[in-house]
């Protein structure tokens, strides 16, 4: 098993880059399987030729050192061809979620200044659908598409075959930008996180010592490749020999027999995941894979012992973040409920509002830092001020209250951060207000999270109309759809004389999710309102 300080030791820190990751990885391990997505298998002598030939691909697009690439499609080989390709020469890949619609996607595009996106049909149709928008052109110039019809697609090239011809690798540096990440904005827009080549370095070194990863593994993830997790997966299989098989999404129905089919000895779930697949009839599956161990922040302690009992694998609790590293870990059957205590190379304490220590058993706002360089995000793209304000006094501040023991462990409490978690995906609540608001019949728009049956949040918006409007929850719908992220869409609508306020006029969102639903709440799911996809 590899450890952290042991990959310290194989990768002097000028080669916690990427290029040189692929480089050294390929000499050790030549034609063993790195990656597999769908039918798609490569070496990670192929993954190192992929990195050079899509490089020179990009280059010929007119794509430099330092430019931006957006990347807005579903697990394929495609998304990491373009993600190493961009490594390669210096490039800066822009992974978006899939759902990403209307004034969400504008932001984005505009924010990273991307001047090629490759994407699928589906994309492209949520890109044209912005032109209805009243917002500034895109910095776009050129358009790969993925699926491109025989009769082509105008104003898109198809998406190229690996060339012959391979680029020199850019003499990148272990904290120049990899990827931007976008995350849910708190109290404005999504922030574009600023990845660093050895910040993902340090996720497969500390997530796969954790993991407890050894050589020739084989890691089966059915998590989207534009969140971290499953870009981390990535790192994991190349620093420790492994193999990463990419499912296309997460099935319950099918989530089993892959990784029966692949023989899995690692996977990673989510919050949601663990009892969606409780919930499931038990088949020959069940127990039938050689999965060991499983990634699972977020997971209800009350489901920790059942899961493993059940499907008699280890379930790995922890901590992280877009902008930070797994910077706390445990197996979850020693301390349920816990998160774990802070990793070698990282500092945590629980502050106050004025960033002093906080005593053990007093919860209040969790406060983080790296020792070792760029092993954290450098901050967030074309926000300065945003920068200096979470990562203000040298340490990053989570926006997440937590609470740490006498031993040192730490739990979870809540979120101070004015984001929903839900099914795996950060919604930002001011997004969902802003498409809201923007409806003629609406005066007043609140969003904030109420728990679900899954035990993670459900979307709930409390609305007051305008002066003899008129708007029932399923227009709201309608007018929901095309205009946000299908996850974002809020479940529980409540129309309201009035929302409780300050003296100064803002909204108590506190006394809204302590309320929670009431009689008077419509619930989409008990209507039967089916959202498209």
């Amino acid at each position: 098993m590899h450890t952290p300080n042991s990959l310290a030791d194989a990768f002097a820190p000028a080669d916690r880059t990427l290029p040189r990751m692929l480089q050294n990885q390929a000499a050790r391990f030549g034609d063993h399987t790195l990656f597999v997505a769908g039918a798609e298998r490569w070496s990670f002598a192929d993954a190192l030729r992929m990195a050079g030939a899509y490089g020179a691909a990009l280059q010929h697009a007119g794509v430099q050192a330092g430019d931006r690439v957006a990347l807005l499609c579903s697990n394929r080989a495609e998304f990491m061809q373009v993600v190493l390709g961009c490594a390669w020469i210096g490039a800066v890949a822009v992974p978006i979620n899939t759902a990403s619609r209307g004034s969400q996607l504008q932001h984005i595009l505009s924010n990273s200044g991307a001047r090629l996106l490759v994407t699928e049909t589906e994309g492209l149709q949520a890109v044209r659908a912005l032109a209805v928008l009243d917002a500034p052109a895109l910095p776009l110039q050129t358009i790969w598409l993925l699926d491109m019809p025989l009769e082509g697609e105008a104003g898109c090239t198809p998406f190229p075959p690996e060339p012959t011809e391979v680029a020199k690798p850019a003499a990148v540096r272990p904290g120049d930008t990899l990827l931007i990440l976008y995350t849910s904005g708190t109290t404005g827009l999504s922030k574009g996180v600023c990845c660093p080549h050895a910040q993902y370095f340090w996720w497969g070194a500390h997530s796969g010592s954790l993991l407890g990863l050894g050589q020739g593994e084989v890691l089966v993830t059915t998590l989207p490749l534009f969140h971290t997790n499953a870009m981390n997966a990535f790192f994991q299989a190349l620093l420790s020999g492994s193999t990463l098989i990419v499912e296309k999404r997460f099935s319950a129905s099918a989530f089993w027999e892959s990784l029966v089919r692949h023989q899995a000895t690692v996977t990673y779930v989510l919050g949601a995941m663990v009892p969606i697949l409780l919930s499931k009839d038990a088949t020959v599956h069940d127990r039938g894979h050689r999965v060991r161990v499983a990634l699972a922040p977020g997971v209800p302690s009350q489901f920790h012992a059942v899961f493993t009992e059940r499907f008699g694998m280890r379930l790995l609790d922890g901590y992280g973040s877009t902008e930070t590293n797994f910077v706390i870990g445990l197996d979850a059957e020693k301390r349920p409920g816990s998160m774990g205590r802070i990793g070698d190379g990282f500092e945590a304490f629980v502050a106050d509002e004025d960033d002093n220590p906080l005593p053990p058993g007093q919860p209040g706002e969790l406060l983080l830092r790296a020792r070792d360089p760029f092993a954290f995000a450098t901050g967030y793209f074309g926000l300065p001020d945003k920068t200096v304000e979470a990562w203000r006094n040298l340490w990053f501040h989570t926006g997440d209250r937590v609470v740490c023991d006498a031993d040192g462990y730490f739990t979870f409490v809540d979120r101070l951060k004015d984001a929903i978690r839900r099914r795996g995906e950060n919604i930002s609540s001011y997004e969902v207000e802003q498409v809201l608001l923007s409806h003629p019949a609406i005066a007043v728009a609140a969003v904030f999270p109420v728990k679900s049956e899954m035990a993670e949040d459900e979307v709930m918006t409390a609305i007051v109309l305008r002066e003899g409007a008129s708007l029932d929850a399923v227009a709201l719908m309608q007018f929901c759809e095309p205009r946000m992220a299908y996850f974002a869409v809020p479940r529980f609508v409540e129309f309201m004389a009035q929302l409780p306020a300050t003296e100064n006029g803002k909204i108590q969102k506190f006394k809204l999710r302590e309320r929670g639903t009431s009689q008077q709440t419509w619930d989409r799911e008990a209507a039967g309102y089916q959202l498209k996809r």
